[in-house]
């Protein structure tokens, strides 16, 4: 910084402020200061510039791997959340440390927060982790979560009406006079535990001897669910109406079950949950419950802003529709 002051014949701290984008620097000196930098090759040290700062300028986003065994993350719902919230926060000038190593519990999640790696986290996917989100709150670290929506939550959440979400597939296996109806799903999540119950609280409410089995799904991932989908159609009665936690598991059932002589919409009706784009063109095109994906990003980063300054924001249900298909 000696050499760039000397070269562009200003002192140090204009130099400084040149390379800081200080409004207390012409942009004529700004422009001068610049240009020699370049020249010399000079880049200012983002660490260290951080260093001086109230903030880091860094999000943590945590993904939740332990739902898909072996990392095998897959699933297109989960980048297009990703790709919302990298887009707004680049907006803010943000950077993004995408699942650090070793945030396994609550007291890791606080170090990096209290040894400015970021300044918060955002969960995308609560999974099985309510004990350690809830610890976070205690120990007041700054984190916004993709997942159900509860008032029960003591944490801002973001996401879609899950209830409804059931709810409506379940009207849609009414309407097609199904009465062998099966849930996939790991119910203890809480946002596939309120999909599960919004189905059904409907086949209840129907009244007319509609049986729910449920078939656990503790590895999301494709293979994952077409592993327990297959051991589970060679020794049980076929249903004629499935609805599965997500689109990709909804292909895989579509796939074993194929394999078993059972086609839909012919054999059974099938509702898919995010709507993510191949459930249109896959074959047969997915009947699925849609969330409103592209505005969860900008709501996630906000809510996050408003908790990292001291706010306590609420939190927000994205629409909740089904869009019918062919299964």
């Amino acid at each position: 910084m000696d050499d760039i002051a000397r070269l562009a014949k200003v002192s140090k701290p204009t130099v400084s402020r040149a390379l800081s984008g200080s409004h207390l620097v012409s942009e004529t000196t700004r422009a001068r200061v610049l240009e020699v930098a370049r020249e010399q090759g000079y880049a200012v040290n983002r660490n260290a510039q951080k260093l001086r700062q109230a903030r880091s300028g860094t999000i943590a986003v945590i993904l939740d791997f332990g739902s898909h065994r072996g990392g095998r993350i897959g699933d297109p719902f989960m980048f297009e959340l990703l790709a919302g919230v990298s887009e707004a926060l680049s907006v803010r000038n943000q950077d993004v440390l995408l699942s650090p190593p070793g945030l396994v519990d609550a007291q890791s999640c606080a170090d990096l927060i209290a040894s400015r790696g970021a300044d918060g986290l955002i969960f995308l996917g609560q999974g099985s982790q309510e004990t350690m989100l809830t610890e976070l709150v205690r120990a007041d670290v700054p984190f916004v979560v993709w997942g159900a929506v509860s008032k029960n939550n003591a944490y801002c959440a973001v996401g879609s009406d899950n209830a409804l979400g059931g709810r409506l597939a379940g009207k849609h296996f009414v309407g097609r006079g199904t009465r062998r109806w099966l849930f996939v799903g790991n119910i203890e999540h809480e946002e596939i535990l309120l999909r599960y119950e919004g189905l059904a609280a409907v086949a209840k409410e129907a009244n007319c001897g509609i049986e729910v089995r449920t078939l656990p799904a503790v590895d999301m991932s494709y293979a994952g669910v077409c592993s327990v989908a297959a051991e589970w159609i060679s020794s049980n009665e076929a249903p004629d109406a499935v609805f599965a936690f997500s689109d990709t598991a909804a292909m895989a059932i579509i796939s074993v079950f194929r394999d078993a002589g059972l086609m839909t919409p012919r054999d059974y009706a099938l509702v898919g949950y995010n709507n993510i784009p191949p459930a249109a063109y896959f074959t047969p095109a997915i009947t699925t419950i849609e969330q409103e994906t592209h505005l969860a990003g900008s709501i996630l980063v906000e809510k996050l802003m408003q908790r990292i300054d001291g706010a306590n924001p609420k939190s927000a249900m994205l629409q909740t529709r089904i869009i019918i298909r062919e299964s």
